[in-house]
């Protein structure tokens, strides 16, 4: 079921500079109005994302946003996300949706880590819903959901993408999360 006009998501991108990446909420309702925003911080290279997304959550206090967008499963630098707590903990259907073709990341996981970190990344990683391939507005997006059908996150992102294959919320909050962190430095 495609979601109405007035329904709201909200997305989180991520912008990392040095030691700290700065996250971005934005509340976008499917007609693009922008109807709020959140800023978080999560280490680079750390592990500490996943709390860092549910702090945002909670910090908007918004019980009108019925979906989360996120806009990568590796945000600053290999800090995996646990979509499947982000959904316990926020309640909201979690749609992560990347952009590039890929054949993973545990390679790129192995070069950069060993022990402890690398299989705490790995479990993280190997746990997430598979990765699928989704056409819309004729770009191909590559997609994990939690909390809903493959074809329920499907129609989520075709409301919430007008144009290109970059939904509108995750859009604002890449934005956000640029000049978030140039405000910073």
């Amino acid at each position: 079921m495609t979601p109405r006009p007035g329904v709201r998501a909200l997305g989180v991108a991520e912008s990392a500079r040095d030691d700290r990446s700065t996250l971005a909420g934005a509340v976008v309702r499917a007609d693009r109005v922008v109807d709020g925003a959140a800023f978080g911080s999560a280490t680079v290279g750390g592990l500490d994302a996943t709390d860092a997304v549910v702090e945002l959550v909670d910090g908007l206090d918004r019980e009108d946003v019925r979906y989360l967008l996120v806009g990568a499963v590796a945000p600053a630098w290999y800090n995996v996300l646990d979509l499947g707590r982000v959904h316990e903990a926020t309640g909201l259907p979690t749609v992560a949706v990347t952009f590039e073709a890929s054949d993973g990341l545990e390679d790129a996981l192995a070069e950069a880590f060993s022990g402890e970190a690398l299989e705490r990344r790995l479990e993280r990683y190997r746990s997430l819903p598979p990765r699928r391939e989704l056409s819309v507005n004729d770009e191909t997006v590559y997609v994990r959901a939690v909390g809903l059908s493959d074809e329920a996150a499907a129609d989520v992102l075709r409301t919430f993408t007008p144009e290109g294959g970059r939904p509108e919320p995750i859009r604002v909050a890449r934005l956000l999360a640029r000049a978030g962190a140039s405000a910073l430095e």
